[in-house]
């Protein structure tokens, strides 16, 4: 790897844990080689929970907006807000003395991003969907080269872009998975069972934790156990039925040691964003993918068919479930164990273990 010792990396990641997982483990990639690294994130719940643990690395929070459309009455607001925020990116990279600054995607990278490039620095957004969204075809402008998680993604930033394709960063504290065994005592959880994995995600998940709860009976009556992880807005929704069948398993809000629930999992039923089908690669773990079907031009749908062509996963679009059908479904899978073995070694195959590292070279080279 090229020397990073003593270069500073500004990373602008929040808004979603899709992009601060990415950002927080390209920082400790840098950070382990000598680098410092300064991260902007947002000042939404999440950010907050997902930085618990990581005292060590420097955090600053910046107001972002979503982009309206262009004609709308909230324009002049966003602009408004987005030049207060790019004259407040300026003055951060001069005090922190930034050699570089990378996006991770969203709007909450624009401001930084360009602030970079008016002074000079080398430029660079991350992108994790196998489609870009309008926020990082925006950062696009501003970035000396676009990294992209999938290589489908790359021709969609046009032919007049530097790509390249490294993968989606795996955070840190996933890298050492622990047992299966340790993993189910933790949660208390019965070895006997085989136990699905549910995780509602950051934001757009409430179908999903709605199917869950409104299945827990059929589900328990099956033999099965449920590791719930619901998000910060589902889990007063979630929590009734589970406190009415508490042999079901076990709900959490949020969880800031994943790679437990992770391995303790036999089956994940989740959404489809990047960074969550990169843990599932790591762990090998077979899936239902039920995509967000209001994401940016349906990018978790292409996201998805990534993992479900080769047999990685399911895809099961959200509108055709419902309560009675998804029970039925989960059942039959997961007793399935040659599918399911099948679908564990579609997944390892799809894992990019090093992306950090990759990204990290890319950044270190244009500094040397």
């Amino acid at each position: 790897m090229v020397t990073i010792s003593e270069k500073r990396l500004v990373i602008a990641c929040g808004g979603t844990g899709g992009h601060l997982f990415p950002g927080i483990a390209v920082a400790e990639a840098w950070t382990r080689e000598g680098g410092d690294v300064l991260l902007l994130i947002s000042e939404k719940q999440i950010d907050a929970l997902a930085t618990e643990g990581y005292e060590h690395l420097r955090f600053e929070k910046m107001p972002s907006i979503a982009m309206p459309g262009l004609f709308s009455l909230k324009m002049p607001g966003f602009l408004f807000s987005f030049v207060r925020s790019l004259g407040a990116c300026r003055r951060l990279l001069k005090k922190f003395r930034a050699d570089a600054v990378l996006g991770m995607g969203g709007f909450t990278s624009a401001a930084p991003l360009a602030a970079g490039r008016m002074a000079g620095l080398p430029t660079f957004i991350h992108e994790s969907n196998s489609i870009p969204g309008k926020a990082n075809r925006l950062n696009a402008r501003f970035a000396r080269s676009v990294l992209v998680g999938f290589a489908s993604c790359g021709p969609l930033f046009g032919t007049s872009r530097r790509v390249e394709v490294v993968g989606t960063p795996l955070r840190p504290s996933l890298v050492n998975r622990p047992t299966r065994e340790e993993s189910l005592a933790r949660f208390g959880l019965d070895p006997g069972k085989k136990t699905v994995m549910v995780m509602g995600g950051s934001q757009g998940a409430r179908r999903v934790n709605e199917l869950v709860a409104a299945s827990l009976s059929s589900l328990a009556e099956a033999g099965l156990q449920m590791l719930h992880i619901s998000g910060p807005s589902d889990y007063e929704l979630v929590k009734p039925a589970y406190d009415a069948l508490p042999a079901a398993g076990v709900l959490r809000d949020f969880c800031s040691e994943i790679q437990y629930a992770y391995a303790a999992a036999d089956l994940a039923v989740c959404r489809s964003g990047a960074s969550t089908l990169t843990e599932l690669g790591y762990y090998e773990i077979p899936s239902v993918l039920i995509p967000y079907p209001f994401s940016a031009e349906d990018h978790q749908t292409s996201n998805a068919r990534i993992f479900s062509d080769p047999g990685a996963a399911v895809l099961w679009p959200q509108g055709e479930l419902n309560e009675k059908n998804f029970s039925d479904k989960i059942i039959e899978l997961i007793h399935d164990e040659e599918q399911l073995e099948k679908m564990r070694a579609s997944a390892a195959r799809l894992a990019v273990p090093d992306a950090s590292a990759r990204v990290c070279e890319v950044i270190a080279a244009s500094l040397a």
